[in-house]
């Protein structure tokens, strides 16, 4: 009775870690930026602007409050500074992004104005995921 006892408390605690665990999902597709609380997701549109929307613990959007972000993209030598207005309960960056398949990203978010910044560097890839219908940068797949 005693090591059912103790196997059932193990089982129990693992699927609590595993359900805290979890990742969320990107409700439109994006890439999740976890660095973040609330967590945030990264969106290229069709336009090629970019949408920043923020989730809740359960990946709900919720509206932004008084975040700030900015994007530094394209050309190292010659990058490209995008700021962000709200629209809704979205952020959309004032300019399109480079031309490019692929561009290294710095994607800052502060809480307010004048606050502390949330540093993420990633590459943004724009070519499609040859397994899932995401394209790189958002791959969800488990592939390299």
């Amino acid at each position: 009775m005693k090591h059912k006892l103790i196997a059932l408390t193990a089982l129990l605690v693992t699927l609590t870690f595993a359900n805290a665990a979890e990742k969320i999902k990107a409700p439109n597709g994006g890439r999740i930026i976890d660095s973040v609380e609330p967590h945030a997701e990264f969106v290229i549109t069709e336009d090629k602007k970019i949408e920043i929307r923020f989730l809740d613990a359960a990946g709900k959007v919720v509206a932004p409050a008084a975040q700030v972000v900015t994007v530094t993209t394209g050309d190292r030598a010659d990058p490209t500074k995008l700021a962000f207005t709200k629209d809704g309960d979205k952020l959309v960056s004032d300019k399109v992004i480079p031309d490019g398949k692929e561009l290294p990203v710095v994607l800052q978010i502060r809480a307010k104005e004048g606050g502390k910044a949330n540093t993420a560097k990633f590459t943004l890839n724009l070519a499609k995921c040859a397994t899932c219908e995401h394209a790189e940068y958002a791959c969800t797949c488990a592939h390299d």
